[in-house]
């Protein structure tokens, strides 16, 4: 299985500077088969624009997040169905911002994944520890608790998401987990996925803990690191693809 190397815009954006990068991005792609497979999460109003500018190229694209509600009264969210009207592939949901500044609980995350798999959309499962709870020995249960609500919630649909590991206090900080403690995390991951589903080898389990162009290659040598959640670097088309590079 390839590598998945998804870029997250976080609020970040403008139509001239969309353009630009995801064009940069395409002509370093130009004449050469990725070394992984590839997507850009980006804030709602750009998916348009990716979608035409991602048309019949290597690139996927997704959303950042997803409504647990199907359609109503819920000013501000965007629907699964809204999604797929541009053809999005991917859909973030938990990402550790909405589950701090928007209050988000593991019920709340995993009901938005349910809904993702429901609609053919897969949703990239963000579970991570805060500082406060690494120093508490706290990381394996944080992360399984996480886990669990979501893989309770998709059951037999396990195997058809992707996880992503951020730890939260390395997340926009420049700080990273060391190769070998991603590594025991992922480990930890990849042994609940495979007590859920049979094929837990098919689940990417990414990093998204401040990857970058400098450190993407020693961890992605980790044996359970399938790939990386890219926020800063995935505003820079170099940066991107040096990552997409690494993953060989």
């Amino acid at each position: 299985m390839k590598k998945l190397i998804a870029g997250n815009w976080k609020m970040n954006g403008g139509l001239a500077a969309n353009d630009m990068l995801v064009k940069a991005m395409l002509d370093g792609l130009k004449g050469a088969e990725p070394a992984a497979d590839m997507a850009l999460c980006v804030p709602a109003p750009y998916l348009a624009q990716l979608q035409s500018l991602l048309q019949a190229s290597p690139i996927a694209w997704g959303a950042q997040d997803v409504s647990a509600h199907e359609q109503g009264a819920y000013t501000g969210e965007v629907s699964v169905s809204m999604l797929k009207d541009f053809a999005c592939r991917y859909a973030i949901v938990g990402h550790s911002e909405r589950r701090q500044y928007h209050g988000e609980t593991d019920a709340v995350v995993a009901s938005k994944a349910q809904r993702a798999l429901a609609a053919g959309i897969t949703p990239i499962v963000c579970v991570g520890e805060t500082l406060v709870e690494r120093d508490a020995g706290q990381t394996e249960s944080v992360v399984k608790r996480q886990l669990a609500a979501v893989i309770h919630a998709v059951a037999h649909c396990t195997s058809e998401i992707v996880v992503a590991y951020e730890p939260v206090w390395a997340i926009g900080t420049g700080k990273t987990a060391t190769p070998e403690m991603a590594q025991a995390v992922h480990a930890v991951l990849r042994a609940q996925l495979a007590a859920a589903t049979q094929h837990p080898q098919r689940v990417h389990i990414l990093y998204g803990g401040s990857m970058n162009a400098a450190n993407a290659a020693s961890l992605l040598a980790q044996p359970d690191i399938d790939g990386g959640l890219i926020g800063g670097a995935s505003l820079k088309a170099a940066d991107f693809l040096q990552i997409v590079a690494a993953a060989r």
